[in-house]
């Protein structure tokens, strides 16, 4: 149950403080910027790392979880709750960010400023990359673990810095599904519910060749 709580917390910051400040840079009228959005998100993504891995490992991220699961790092009877922990998480994040900002109309929603497809492809490849980093940085040595929280915060800020501006740069169907649904604005979901899950489960199967 610990697992799952964290889990839960873990996506619950991601998703409060993540979409939070693009609902804050929204009402200020740019305070926080794009920079600051891409650096809110490495951030809080790095300091959940310290602050939950050595607890369930820190996945918030139902695509990371699942990756694991196929990996053999995570016992497939807890992937379920992990990602049922992690939606629960980011839900309740978006039910407080619309309490606080009701007349907000997104919520920090992702929604592609393109075509679809290329928010899909654009996705597919972010979380690839992405997993590629955690999955390394997760099987390595002691000393690699010690910087895991670094490396993947700096990977989430540096796609979200790239691409943040056409796709959103989600990498996450949890932080992608909470807004969407609270905002009621569900029309470009598939995009980010398949695209970081395929994006994830392919960086596992390269992970796995080269290891072989």
């Amino acid at each position: 149950m610990k697992k799952y709580i964290a889990e839960f917390i873990g996506t619950f910051a991601l998703v409060f403080f993540g979409t939070g400040s693009i609902i804050v840079d929204q009402v200020t009228n740019g305070g926080v910027s794009h920079v600051g959005i891409a650096i809110t998100f490495g951030l809080i993504v790095m300091t959940m790392i310290y602050g939950l891995g050595e607890i369930s490992g820190a996945h918030i991220n139902p695509a990371v979880s699942i990756s694991f699961a196929i990996a053999g790092r995570l016992p497939v009877k807890l992937l379920a709750p992990y990602v049922t922990s992690q939606v629960a998480g980011a839900f309740l994040a978006s039910i407080v960010l619309r309490l606080l900002f009701p007349t907000n109309q997104f919520l920090g929603s992702t929604i592609p400023t393109g075509p679809p497809e290329q928010s899909f492809m654009l996705e597919f490849i972010l979380t690839l990359f992405l997993m590629l980093v955690i999955i390394s940085v997760a099987s390595g040595s002691k000393e690699q673990g010690m910087f895991a929280g670094i490396a993947i915060g700096s990977v989430v800020l540096l796609e979200a810095m790239f691409a943040g501006p056409i796709s959103g740069a989600s990498m996450n169907p949890a932080r992608s599904l909470a807004p969407a649904v609270i905002s009621g604005h569900t029309e470009f979901l598939w995009v980010y519910l398949l695209a970081p899950v395929l994006g994830a489960a392919f960086a596992i199967a390269i992970w796995k060749f080269l290891r072989n």
